[in-house]
């Protein structure tokens, strides 16, 4: 055989493919939803690609890309401010204080059919979706209470007296601020912190322990499952010992031992000796029914019947979950915080106030395990054996692993698996690691993420006019959108979509450009083409 029939070919890359690059290249989202949009005036139907809108660079960069671009924006913008945000939020309206005390109402009478068992229930519980819906419409944000509520039985009360091992802190009156002191000479400096989770055993540098068998699982998958709370508590005495309204941009990220830390940009300075003090002081107790122990396995699991879950051999029904909370003594786990807490003064402006608003979101766009990954045999057991005890720690009220210790959760139904619950604490891919990756106080720029696009879009809409370029204006008429399944017959091909967004985008730089070079070197805090 030659040398020239064993060299392998290099073959052309399929068209799909170069579409696909070619939409990377212009920042066109690559995965877009079909969406058929119909004209009820003039009969008319076409198909429009809408943005997938992933935050993780591996599914879709472009979408990706630009939600950390937007995050980077709202850090930046409320990270060094010298005076309070904007309370921009109206009043409610007649309308929508009618709207809740109708859904009140309703609430009540959901309440009383339900456990009657009266069959008008099911309307009821419609037609309170039906009022949410129109509160939402009407720019309500935020969650309104389950109408089945938390339970029949509320949950007993707890001492608030602070546990003996846990040292002492002032707590002043929380003054109506959010901005930091200024300095002699104006400096207003901020600060940069780090938290981690305590220790559960020596770990080597690759982050796996160097005592497999020594290394406290258990406490760190409770650890995992509680951090966010730990870390809300860890606010609220921060706000009490400081005596003002400290706002943060925070970012969750995982250690190499898998354990979860956060990364904090605060605005205005703390010394940071009363930081450690603070963190030293925060625990959280978990006030949860016992979970040491499973009472039962996957060869004997309890079964449904009666409407509730059941002994399978006696026949006899679960503790019910406010029941068995009732019945907790002493807290089930005691979360703190380790002993190193890193903090750093920033000034607003500077290079370094850049360089940590780029490492608070760095890994934004990654999956948890493309942040952590197991390259080694001893990584791998790592993982696994923490996986192994997440799967049997819940998550939550409504953990279907609750059943596994002979608790009934709340919300459960026939449709519960024993032992199987959806929740993001118990996947492989995540290792407890919550759910909320970024950390946003409410006042912290004063403003959403949607508010901080909707600045994005204005600003490069205003660049525009400035040259005489204004875009079509989008149709008033009522349109009606559906969205096409998979496999529709009826949808074009992704590269029709893609190749339209891509002459689009091409065609909405071009005018942007001209714009810039228009406005001249003058124009500050130029922002990237908005969305």
């Amino acid at each position: 055989m030659t040398t020239a029939s064993r060299t392998t070919k290099v073959r052309a890359p399929l068209a799909l493919e170069v579409v696909t690059a070619t939409a990377e290249k212009h920042g066109v989202c690559v995965r877009p939803f079909t969406m058929e949009v119909g004209d009820p005036d003039t009969g008319e139907l076409r198909h429009v690609g809408v943005p997938c809108g992933s935050t993780v660079e591996s599914v879709c960069g472009p979408c990706a890309r630009k939600v950390r671009a937007l995050r980077m924006a709202q850090c930046r913008e409320g990270w060094h401010m010298t005076e309070e945000p904007a309370d921009t939020r109206r009043a409610p309206s007649a309308d929508e204080t009618a709207l809740l005390e109708l859904r009140a109402d309703l609430v009540a009478a959901y309440r009383r059919a339900d456990a009657a068992g009266d069959v008008e229930a099911d309307q009821l519980r419609d037609d309170i979706r039906a009022v949410d819906e129109e509160l939402r419409a009407s720019g309500v944000a935020g969650r309104l209470p389950n109408p089945d509520g938390p339970g029949r039985k509320a949950a007993p009360a707890r001492s608030t007296r602070r546990r003996q091992d846990a040292p002492n802190l002032p707590r002043r009156r929380v003054e109506k601020r959010t901005v930091g002191r200024e300095y002699a000479g104006g400096y207003r400096p901020s600060m940069f912190i780090t938290l981690t989770c305590d220790t559960y055993g020596p770990v080597l540098p690759d982050g796996t322990p160097r005592d497999p068998d020594a290394y406290d699982y258990r406490r760190a998958a409770r650890d995992a499952v509680h951090f966010a709370s730990l870390v809300d508590r860890w606010w609220q005495n921060l706000r009490r010992v400081v005596g003002w309204d400290v706002q943060y941009f925070a970012t969750v990220e995982p250690q190499k031992r898998t354990a979860p830390h956060l990364h904090a940009a605060i605005r205005g300075s703390i010394p940071h000796e009363l930081l450690r003090q603070v963190t030293a002081a925060t625990y959280l107790q978990v006030w949860w029914p016992e979970h040491d122990h499973p009472v039962y396995s996957d060869d004997t699991l309890p079964v449904w019947a009666d409407g509730g879950f059941v002994d399978p051999d006696t026949r006899r029904p679960l503790t019910a979950w406010a029941d068995a909370l009732a019945q907790v003594e002493h807290p089930a786990h005691v979360a703190t915080f380790g002993p190193q807490v890193h903090s750093k003064g920033i000034l607003g402006g500077s290079e370094d106030a850049g360089r940590h608003i780029g490492y608070l979101t760095k890994y934004l766009t990654k999956s948890t395990g493309e942040v952590v990954t197991a390259d080694t045999h001893r990584q791998r057991d790592h993982h696994d054996r923490l996986h192994a005890e997440l799967a049997k720690t819940p998550c939550s009220p409504r953990c279907a692993v609750w059943l596994l210790y002979g608790v009934q959760p709340q919300g459960a139904t026939s449709k519960t698996t024993p032992g199987r619950c959806k929740g993001r604490a118990h996947r492989r891919s995540t290792l407890g690691l919550p759910g909320r990756r970024v950390l946003v106080s409410r006042k912290w720029s004063g403003k959403t993420l949607a508010e901080h696009k909707a600045d994005r879009r204005a600003f490069v809409l205003g660049l525009l006019a400035d040259v005489g370029i204004t875009p079509p204006e989008r149709d008033s008429s009522p349109l009606i959108w559906r969205k096409l399944a998979p496999g529709d017959t009826n949808a074009p091909p992704r590269a029709h979509l893609l190749l339209h967004a891509i002459s689009e985008r091409i065609r909405w730089r071009a005018e942007y450009d001209r714009a810039l070079l228009a406005a001249g070197p003058d124009v500050s805090a130029i922002q990237p083409l908005a969305a």
